[in-house]
């Protein structure tokens, strides 16, 4: 039976940290936090419990991540956000697992909580996530700040019932700010990566994005919440397009 380290990622997570830190503690035979130097009741609320805290200058999700899992004991990783948390489901599926360990990772949903409702449309939900691996088999990858683990050819996966709680957002406003932060750096990875905007990009894919969400993925059916969120996601696609733009102006020739 192997030993599971759980490993959190953190930036002033008062709000959320408890929950999921408490969520894990009788599961996880380790609990590692790296936290990049938080300015709120991070570090204080760490100091209740038995973990280890690192504190690690931020240069990117998939950075932070890569650099976390190193700082664990064991290579069997437990990977949670500090908006996330396991479900009693989820619970039993994972200690199933560390009793009879079988494959290099495991999958499961993401069930996202926004504004006080629970969203299972727009694209959202099921949310499959690779967050219990075996951390000798793969690595973060993705484009920043989208980050996912990737196992390596060969590896085996399954999937698990249950779902990983995802706190998301308390407000609308706080959803806003995050695009406005989250598209910056996913325009500056895309250019990074040679991928390019135009004005075509900026009229059609946002138009896509809505209509997508709202009306394939169903977001209609999560009623207002499902159109706040499939307005504001489109909005997010337009304004990263918009920012790349301007980022091709401004890359040396």
């Amino acid at each position: 039976m192997p030993n599971i380290s759980a490993v959190i990622i953190t930036y002033n997570e008062e709000k959320n940290l408890e929950r999921c830190i408490e969520s894990v503690r009788d599961i996880a035979d380790e609990i590692v936090i790296v936290d990049s130097f938080s300015t709120d009741r991070t570090k204080e609320i760490c100091r209740n419990y038995e973990l280890r805290f690192i504190e690690h200058k931020f240069e990117g999700h998939i950075q932070q991540k890569n650099w976390a899992i190193t700082q664990a004991k064991y290579p069997h990783i437990l990977s949670l956000d500090a908006d996330e948390v396991l479900s009693d489901r989820l619970k039993e599926s994972i200690k199933e697992v560390k009793e009879n360990w079988t494959h290099d990772g495991y999958y499961f949903n993401r069930l996202t909580n926004y504004c006080g409702k629970w969203i299972r449309h727009c694209g959202w939900y099921p949310d499959r996530k690779l967050r219990l691996w075996d951390s000798r088999k793969g690595r973060w990858a993705g484009i920043n700040p989208h980050d996912k683990f990737e196992l390596d050819n060969g590896s085996t996966s399954r999937y698990l019932n249950g779902d990983l709680l995802h706190y998301s957002y308390f407000s609308i406003a706080q959803h806003i700010d995050q695009v406005n932060k989250f598209t910056e750096i996913g325009a500056m990875e895309a250019l990074k990566k040679g991928r390019r905007s135009n004005f075509i990009k900026i009229i059609m894919k946002p138009s896509w994005k809505f209509f997508r969400d709202f009306i394939l993925k169903l977001g209609i059916l999560d009623g207002y919440y499902g159109y706040i969120i499939s307005k504001i996601s489109a909005h997010a696609t337009f304004i990263k397009f918009v920012k790349l733009k301007e980022f091709q102006k401004q890359k040396p020739k």
